[in-house]
């Protein structure tokens, strides 16, 4: 029930989802462990936002001094121009604002900066940020928000499911750096995966157990096992963070063993006891159903889950390509189950030892 989330969003049209603070400050944590200066002199753009929910924005604005940040800029979609309306209430902090507009509210979105120590107390925080109304809806492929885009480094957000394809090509095509969080299924989309083969983009230091939990208005649509009653959040297996930003797990390579012991020892029962791993019967390949059964002794191709790629390492693994294509080919299905007798295909990436 907890991996059909992400397709009961699909069905209710529903893209709201909030990332939690703890979240957040965990995947960038990873990065400034890495390279404590990776934001220093750095704009940053939070698109896709609603700043005055966004924990994004929250987080970024508070340790903007900590992090070294040139700016940061936040943007919102005008409550009008989201598909997928609830009750919208402008907040206090807005209402309370001498420029509050009653049409702009919902018609135009907003745009939030933080530059500079707007307050005077000798520190520059969340109490520092300054917003205005945007001139159109906040749209990102809109030229507004494609100036800011152009304007900053690196972009990080949470995007809508629906829009990851169209968001991922307007960050490549502006060449920038990112954060984003997208299903794990994009991996092997055409779009995509020529991205991770290719170096140019791979899976960030991801969520907790590979549990994502957000927040969103819509828990009602969500049946049990999705939804959480006592802690209001919806539950996500099926979610990771897309970066091209370095990070230090990425290069801890993956412990294995032969393929002997695996056959012997695997906790696996698909694996324990048989006499080899299967071979594909239109691709030279065997099938690997789990990452930790990948044989530390074989030396040709192997087919694995597209979750391997959390524990991928570039120094240990090179990336051939996907079974929905080698080349890429969408009509090309390469590397039949072998555990579903040809009925149904596997999603697969397929590797080989770096020797």
């Amino acid at each position: 029930m907890a991996n059909s989330n992400l397709t009961q969003a699909k069905n209710a049209k529903n893209d709201e989802f909030y990332t939690l603070y703890n979240d957040i400050e965990k995947e960038i944590t990873a990065y400034l462990d890495y390279n404590p200066d990776v934001f220093r002199d750095k704009t940053i753009l939070l698109p896709c936002d609603d700043p005055e929910w966004s924990n994004f924005t929250k987080f970024f604005a508070q340790n903007f001094e900590r992090f070294g940040l040139k700016k940061l800029i936040s943007t919102s979609y005008a409550a009008d121009s989201k598909k997928y309306k609830s009750n919208y209430q402008p907040t206090l902090f807005e209402v309370n604002d001498s420029q509050y507009d009653e049409y702009k509210t919902t018609k135009n979105g907003k745009i939030f900066t933080v530059t500079h120590d707007k307050t005077g107390d000798g520190k520059i925080d969340v109490d520092d940020l300054e917003w205005t109304y945007l001139e159109g809806d906040g749209d990102f492929k809109s030229k507004e928000i494609k100036k800011l885009r152009d304007e900053a480094d690196i972009i990080i957000t949470n995007p809508p499911f629906s829009l990851f394809r169209e968001f991922l090509a307007w960050i490549v095509e502006a060449d920038k750096q990112f954060v984003i969080i997208g299903n794990m299924n994009a991996i092997i989309y055409k779009e995509v995966f020529p991205l991770i083969k290719n170096d140019k983009m791979w899976l960030g230091n991801g969520f907790q157990s590979g549990n994502a939990y957000f927040s969103t208005p819509f828990v009602k649509e969500y049946s049990d096992g999705v939804y959480n009653e006592e802690t209001g959040l919806v539950k996500f297996r099926n979610v990771c963070w897309y970066t091209n930003l370095d990070h230090g797990r990425r290069h801890q390579p993956l412990p294995l063993m032969t393929m002997e012991d695996n056959l012997k020892y695997s906790k696996h029962k698909e694996i324990k006891g048989k006499e080899f791993y299967d071979k594909y019967d239109n691709y030279d390949a065997i099938e690997v159903p789990f990452t930790d059964a990948i044989p530390s002794d074989y030396n040709g191709v192997m087919g694995v889950p597209i979750s391997f790629l959390d524990k991928y390492s570039p120094e240990q693994f090179e990336l051939l390509g996907s079974n929905r294509g080698i080349d890429q080919d969408p009509n090309k299905i390469y590397g039949r189950g072998s555990f579903l007798n040809g009925i149904e295909t596997y999603k697969r990436i397929f590797i080989k030892h770096r020797k």
